[in-house]
């Protein structure tokens, strides 16, 4: 298994190894002792899957309290994904990075709690998985607007579907700082 550091500490590429053959592949998506060597501990508590078509922009989403690390990938299609880090004192507070995710290549992404999360699709659709280290709670769910001018997030050039919860998120510098995550260095 292939884990690369990002941009962003604590936000990990990873590629684990993929077998191929006429029958088609095979691929571990989760082992405990494995992932923990590779700096991603779980525990993992609520599975989540979503399928979605083409141009659909979900996110930009955290949790506070209660934030939630996540396990994410693709089992079908493509997306670009993003990581935002929300965690007011962090040096990288406002960053983000992304990669493109897919069935083909296998990868994951871990973002870590105090990171808001969101990925277009920009295959016809795509089923999207990820594992979370706390269960979701929607009276301590965030937006940060995809499209916040701050952030300077660069989607790809597909036409996106938003939501309208996911329309009415708001910029990052008007969140209010109490209902954001803490760094811990």
């Amino acid at each position: 298994m292939n884990v690369q550091e990002t941009g962003l500490p604590g936000v990990l590429l990873v590629q684990p190894p993929v077998f191929r053959d006429a029958r088609g592949f095979f691929r571990e998506t989760w082992r405990a002792d494995r992932y923990a060597e590779a700096g991603i501990p779980g525990p993992f508590v609520q599975d989540n899957v979503s399928l979605s078509a083409r141009g659909v922009l979900r996110g930009l989403h955290f949790q506070e309290p209660g934030a939630q690390g996540k396990l994410v990938c693709v089992l079908r299609g493509e997306v670009w994904d993003v990581a935002v880090d929300v965690r007011v004192g962090s040096p990288t507070f406002g960053r983000w990075t992304g990669y493109p995710l897919s069935a083909e290549n296998g990868w994951q992404l871990w973002i870590p709690e105090g990171f808001a999360h969101g990925f277009v699709v920009t295959s016809d659709e795509a089923l999207f998985a990820y594992k979370c280290t706390a269960p979701y709670r929607p009276e301590a769910e965030g937006t940060v607007l995809w499209n916040d001018p701050d952030l300077g997030i660069r989607w790809p050039g597909v036409a996106p579907l938003v939501s309208p919860k996911d329309e009415r998120g708001v910029r990052l510098c008007d969140v209010p700082r109490e209902r954001l995550p803490r760094f811990d260095p």
